[in-house]
């Protein structure tokens, strides 16, 4: 969020900011429900900026919806491990430092639109 803030800080000193109170706490409402992750949230921020339009219709029309469905992050984590099975064998052997790869490939095949906590807590399960 100090990204956000940084932008609007910056923004403001040249130009009123064509974004209402309420907007932003829609945003924000939205993260904390887990519909959308921070990362996701940078870009509809960026994008509410620039038009004017509400996050809701921004994730609405561009498909940003976290996915927090198990079955699907399930299947994308046990792609990436039957992909990778030699820094499977590496991480099981402790090198630990190699989860973040496996978080990144499976949030990678998402689309980034993966829901980060449940990758982290099934990958940990997976992995074990």
């Amino acid at each position: 969020m100090i990204e956000v803030t940084q932008e609007i800080i910056g923004a403001s000193l040249r130009i009123a900011t064509p974004l209402a109170l309420a907007a932003l706490g829609e945003l924000v409402d939205l993260i904390t429900q887990g519909t959308i992750s921070g990362r996701i949230a940078k870009d509809v921020f960026a994008e509410m900026f620039e038009t004017g339009e509400v996050a809701a219709s921004i994730i609405e029309s561009k498909g940003l919806k976290q996915v927090s469905d198990t079955g699907a992050i399930e299947a994308l984590i046990d792609k990436v491990i039957a992909e990778n099975q030699d820094k499977v064998d590496e991480y099981r052997g402790g090198k630990d430092k190699l989860f973040g790869f496996f978080v990144g490939q499976t949030m990678k095949l998402s689309g980034g639109q993966a829901n980060p906590g449940m990758v982290n807590q099934m990958l940990k399960d997976k992995l074990k």
